[in-house]
């Protein structure tokens, strides 16, 4: 579908919303769908998407910049003159990371997209993922500090990497539910949000490429002004959000948002049952 049958006014708003959500545990795609639907917008289509979610790439990949060329340089080493380090392995654990949630994606894009956008899923969703990031968060707290961790093992990343699969269900969170997971692994607040985030650069490229490359087959018609704009509110938008989200997180932790879940979840069902 053409982003040209959005206004501008539109597709600011909603580039906005992506780069506020995307890196916050409440659900880019939820409120990608929610919005144009409650305020009787045009659908705006997988194109859109596709380009407001680079923008919240470039963010993410420009915010860590030197760490992720410090990986990308680590991990080369660990292949070329055999070296392990600590970050060779956190680069390695980011790439296979991302593998079960890529399996699922290709095995379910089309159920995913065509039968579980509704508002009941992403209203249930919402509700119970917000719950559970909030209970990990309150497990966090109890935890002895001299005993959290500062990177995850092997099996910890396989589960958090599961986790990180579940989240193609609209409502989910990928940040959500892969900081859920985090934090029940024994990592502080601001290292689950730093993995999380960090888990998002080679999952987002490798989702927007597989659309991007959906798309090129077909012919479409599509406004590059409305385009540009949407990457860049997204990106300036994401960038601001990951800097603020990492500096708060550790002291006001997962409450306020799983309140706002529970919020939304709510209004959903009592709007759609």
């Amino acid at each position: 579908m053409s982003v040209n049958i959005l206004s501008l006014f539109q597709v600011a708003i909603l580039a906005l919303v992506q780069g506020i959500t995307e890196f916050l545990p409440i659900s880019s795609s939820a409120h990608l769908i929610l919005v144009p639907y409650f305020a009787n917008w045009p659908d705006q289509g997988i194109l859109f998407d596709v380009a407001v979610h680079f923008g919240t790439l470039l963010a993410v990949t420009l915010y860590f910049r030197k760490t992720l060329i410090s990986l990308a340089l680590s991990w080369i080493a660990s292949i070329v003159k055999k070296t392990a380090t600590a970050e060779s392995r956190l680069a390695w654990q980011l790439i296979l990371s991302t593998i079960p949630a890529v399996l699922v994606g290709l095995l379910f894009h089309d159920i995913v997209a065509n039968t579980l956008r509704s508002p009941i899923v992403i209203g249930f969703t919402t509700i119970i993922f917000g719950l559970l990031l909030w209970l990990s968060d309150a497990r966090h707290l109890k935890l002895d500090k001299a005993k959290t961790k500062t990177q995850l093992s092997w099996k910890a990343v396989l589960f958090v990497s599961m986790a990180q699969a579940i989240a193609l269900i609209p409502g989910t969170s990928r940040s959500g539910i892969t900081m859920t997971a985090c934090l029940l692994m024994g990592l502080t607040r601001e290292n689950a949000a730093r993995f999380s985030f960090l888990m998002s650069v080679p999952i987002i490229l490798m989702a927007t490429s597989y659309e991007a490359l959906r798309l090129y087959k077909e012919p479409i018609d599509f406004s590059g002004e409305a385009l540009g704009l949407g990457i860049g509110i997204a990106f300036i938008s994401a960038y601001f959000c990951i800097h603020y989200f990492l500096k708060l997180i550790p002291k006001i932790g997962m409450l306020p948002f799983m309140l706002y879940r529970v919020l939304l979840g709510t209004s959903i069902f009592l709007l759609f049952t």
